[in-house]
């Protein structure tokens, strides 16, 4: 459907139900409170919001590869959207099989990736099979240069699949919108992919902030919101930013305290099984107790209450998620601005495409896991990651040697003492 506006054309996606503004107008009749539609998009969103967190949830009670599953799916639905951004249905009938190629380095890009975060775990889940052991350690041994080849045999099918009649800017045009496609897709899913088996809780929890954000800022618009924030966005306002920043701090506080005492949620998985995990919580969930200031009034019931330390690093990626992350989604409103749609998709009803959903999220897994990293894991040397690197890059016969060797050593240490 085609909509013309003060003399612009702006498409709309089938099953869209709002109307974006003027790309440089905004007024207040755009402001949910005026919307006299609100109530029946209300009612679409909040459905298709339940079926995907009661399927959000399930996957996460499933596990880390589960959760590793959606998230490859979650980035095939996006690649899906955006390759279709800048296709013209006259010229890709003139290329046939143009569509494959960019799928072909989609792919490509996956194994590259998922290789490289993957590989150590895949190693640790078949250390006891020395057969399956040699196999994998080839595999790992010779993925960067089968990756790379796989890259060239799609440079080389692009180079051949070049032809005349005004073609060549078009397809340039898409090699390099594919190519920026991947570095978009990929870089917030790898930070992802390692956020989930550092620990489902560095997952789940910024995670469930954006999506608590997105909730409130939406209810607080709804019911109160009268202030623009910002033109890109014409139905966000200074009421929803403000009180959906509020309500995800106070969130982050409490629900890290929740998921801080499921010893599945915070041990890290160091292999590819799907059981359920136990270890040693170490002290950032374990519990300990908080004072609380003198100048609360008297009838105030606590003095002191139990809280884990991980709740004030939660503080941290609450901040984030309510101030910073929601810039992710203006950059997508911009965005789609840019390319006059509505929506990227429309996959999820009320909501829009896959894309549209995830603009946030990649903004906050890139920080969850920078975070992560900065102040949460040790930087010194430690036996477990002197381990990860003997059983990654030693062949068995090198670790039986160095077995041999260290114990050697260990009992010459033992007899000097004695």
């Amino acid at each position: 459907m085609i909509k013309e506006n003060g003399g612009g054309r702006i498409r709309r996606r089938k099953g869209s139900n709002e109307v974006p503004a003027d790309a440089g107008q905004v007024n207040e009749n755009h402001l949910l409170v005026n919307d006299q539609n609100k109530y029946r998009s209300m009612l679409i969103r909040a459905y298709s919001s339940m079926w995907m967190i009661g399927g959000f949830i399930f996957v996460v009670y499933m596990g880390h590869l589960y959760i590793w599953a959606m998230v490859v799916i979650i980035q095939i639905f996006m690649a899906k959207e955006l390759f279709g951004l800048l296709r013209k249905a006259n010229q890709d009938k003139q290329l046939p099989g143009f569509r494959h190629l960019n799928w072909h380095f989609f792919f490509t890009a996956m194994l590259f990736v998922y290789g490289r975060i993957l590989s150590q775990r895949l190693v640790n889940t078949v250390t006891t099979d020395k057969f399956l052991y040699k196999i994998v350690a080839n595999l790992i041994k010779y993925h960067m240069v089968t990756c790379y080849f796989l890259y060239i045999a799609g440079f080389v099918w692009f180079i051949l699949s070049l032809k005349k009649m005004k073609m060549y800017k078009y397809q340039f045009g898409q090699y390099a919108w594919t190519h920026m496609i991947l570095i978009v897709v990929f870089t917030q899913s790898s930070f992802t992919v390692a956020n989930i088996f550092e620990g489902i809780f560095w997952f789940l929890l910024p995670a469930s902030l954006i999506v608590i954000n997105d909730i409130a800022a939406y209810i607080f618009g709804f019911f109160f919101g009268k202030t623009p924030l910002i033109k890109l966005s014409p139905k966000k306002t200074w009421e929803g930013f403000i009180g959906a920043s509020v309500t995800t701090i106070i969130s982050a506080f409490v629900l890290a305290n929740f998921l801080g005492r499921f010893q599945w949620l915070t041990c890290p998985r160091k292999d590819l099984s799907t059981g359920w995990l136990q270890c040693d919580p170490g002290p950032l969930f374990t519990r300990e107790n908080f004072t609380l200031p003198g100048w609360l009034p008297e009838w105030f019931p606590w003095t002191e209450i139990h809280v884990l330390p991980v709740q004030w690093h939660a503080l941290g990626l609450g901040l984030f998620a309510s101030i910073i992350a929601p810039f992710g989604g203006f950059f997508a409103s911009g965005f789609k601005r840019a390319f006059k749609i509505k929506d990227f998709g429309d996959s999820i009803p009320g909501h829009g495409g896959m894309t549209d959903r995830m603009d946030c999220q990649m903004v906050m897994a890139v920080f969850a896991y920078i975070y992560h990293q900065s102040f949460i894991v040790a930087q010194s040397v430690s036996v477990g990651m002197i381990f990860d690197q003997i059983v990654m890059n030693l062949s068995y016969e090198e670790q039986q040697a160095l077995y041999t060797n260290l114990g050697q050593i260990i009992q010459d240490r033992q007899f000097g003492e004695s």
